[in-house]
């Protein structure tokens, strides 16, 4: 990885990966592992300048390592929910764009609709960061990254395999492959699979690192000598209402010992969180040895620290 920024993205929005360059991507990783290993270097790195964090949903991870990172960093952020915001009684998002960018230096977003946030983007003169949208979950997909590299030194060439649906989770998994030469399967069922556009772009985008980039209905022959096992809930925010019947055609698509063992015997076994034990894993596996889920969630806010740092800084 490079040891510094190559290529600047000082100002620019964080909407997904496909937005950036490879060299872009890897320079993030290599702040955020920097970041990671002498956090003091940064603690006044944005003194001063505050991040206002919009939540449309709830949320653990996101809400913490943001407001964590951004106090590490010796700023300061705020809690925005559009239950106290004229947002949430209306309020056309071109004026509350431009309005926040008059208070903040960047504002991050956790929405329904990607069209919102590419809409906040559009209107706002400060960084927009996508903290997670029905399409893309950017900021999760640099940590995965973060996570896969600290053990095995490498990413070009390793296999991730997912399992499950075809969400945003998923679709930020191949954009991060596409962008780093990791080949990338997204194993679903019949009427789960990923967002079709989205995949052909994540492809187009693969040319320029050699990775390979494939969707399967075949759980244990996509999971075959795979060095990185992912998998997310069956129903996500917004499809609790289909828990049952995703459950009965997610019946085969479970990670548990029997299909990981089809896996490398060093795999790793990452999960964005929360997670559900015996539906999608099982304890064995989530819980077991080759589970780095709680690394995996600790790099949230490293990666992040990374992107804030990146958006608003010229380190």
């Amino acid at each position: 990885m490079n040891n510094q920024m190559t290529a600047p993205i000082t100002g620019h929005d964080f909407l997904t990966l496909l937005d950036f360059t490879p060299g872009q991507i890897d320079d993030l990783l290599a702040l955020a592992l920097k970041v990671k290993q002498e956090p003091e270097q940064f603690a006044e790195a944005l003194k001063g300048k505050s991040l206002g964090m919009i939540f449309e949903n709830a949320s653990t991870r996101t809400r913490v390592s943001f407001e964590v990172g951004m106090t590490q960093l010796g700023g300061h952020a705020l809690f925005l929910s559009p239950r106290d915001m004229q947002i949430g009684r209306g309020e056309p998002i071109k004026d509350t764009a431009n309005v926040l960018s008059r208070y903040v230096n960047a504002i991050m977003i956790r929405t329904n609709s990607h069209e919102t946030v590419e809409q906040l983007a559009e209107h706002a003169s400060v960084p927009v960061i996508n903290a997670l949208t029905d399409a893309y979950h950017p900021c999760q997909a640099m940590a995965d990254l973060l996570t896969v590299y600290e053990q095995k030194k490498t990413l070009k060439g390793l296999k991730l395999v997912y399992v499950g649906d075809g969400n945003n989770v998923a679709h930020s998994l191949l954009a991060a492959g596409a962008k780093t030469g990791m080949d990338v399967t997204v194993a679903s069922p019949a009427g789960y699979e990923v967002d079709q556009a989205i995949f052909e772009k994540a492809v187009a985008a693969a040319q320029e690192t050699g990775a390979v980039l494939t969707l399967s209905n075949q759980p244990e022959e996509a999971v075959k000598d795979a060095d990185v096992i992912y998998t997310d809930v069956w129903a996500s925010m917004g499809f609790e209402a289909e828990q049952q019947e995703r459950e009965q055609h997610f019946a085969g698509y479970q990670v548990n010992e029997q299909l990981a063992s089809l896996a490398k015997a060093d795999y790793q076994f990452l999960h964005c969180l929360p997670a559900h034990r015996g539906e999608e894993v099982t304890a064995a596996v989530i819980d077991g040895e080759r589970s780095f889920i709680y690394d995996q969630a600790e790099n949230r806010l490293h990666a992040q620290k990374a992107i804030l740092l990146s958006l608003l800084t010229t380190i």
